[in-house]
């Protein structure tokens, strides 16, 4: 068994209800949605063949307790998902990023989903696979990434109507480069939301998309 890896690195997780822990992150290639703010459009192509064996091997160099497995979109490689069991089974605190649009009923009911809920302004919003809301623990996350004020009205619509907020912990994110954060947070206080307003800490630290 072999999964195309673009990059695995050790940094401190900029998002979700993990943030701020030192985390290994494992960057897997490819990607079917072409998100209008993507920052790892570097993750599309390339990245080498690694055995499970190697790729284990490695995240064991780093003294980290959380693994966060990420992309591109990591669950188009279907090898994915034996991934994510074989690091719950050696002890991490295991999350996924996915972007929606593939099924996540296979994944591992250890791990920690943090699922992107594709807006309007993302270009990718037919690409969501609303099915997917069925296998949302309590314990894992939806993400609104909001770039305007249109994608947080029909975020916001869509939050109430499925009651997601009841279900799980949902995060608003401002579009980095589209969307001020004092903005998003104006809107959200002023509509008393059910929401936790996120911003990436790793681009506060660093500057950097991708963590590092």
């Amino acid at each position: 068994m072999t999964i195309r890896i673009t990059e695995i690195f050790y940094s401190i997780q900029g998002e979700s209800a993990t943030i701020g822990y030192p985390t290994v992150f494992v960057r897997l290639t490819g990607c079917p949605m072409r998100c209008t703010y993507c920052d790892t459009a570097y993750a599309f192509h390339g990245g080498q063949k690694r055995s499970l064996d190697d790729i284990l091997e490695q995240v064991a160099e780093y003294p980290a307790k959380h693994v966060c497995v990420t992309g591109g979109e990591p669950l188009a490689q279907p090898a994915c998902l034996d991934l994510l069991t074989a690091l719950c089974d050696r002890g991490y605190s295991v999350s996924l990023e996915t972007g929606g649009a593939m099924d996540i009923s296979k994944v591992d009911p250890r791990v920690y989903v943090v699922l992107d809920v594709k807006t309007p302004a993302s270009g990718e919003e037919p690409k969501n696979k609303y099915s997917n809301l069925e296998y949302i623990k309590s314990t894992d996350c939806l993400k609104f990434v909001i770039c305007d004020e249109r994608d947080y009205d029909w975020s916001k619509q869509f939050v109430a109507e499925q009651g997601l907020a009841e279900r799980c912990d949902v995060f608003f994110s401002p579009s980095a480069e589209q969307l001020s954060a004092t903005d998003l947070a104006d809107w959200i206080v002023r509509d008393q939301l059910s929401v936790r307003m996120q911003v990436q800490l790793h681009k506060i630290l660093w500057n950097d998309a991708a963590g590092r």
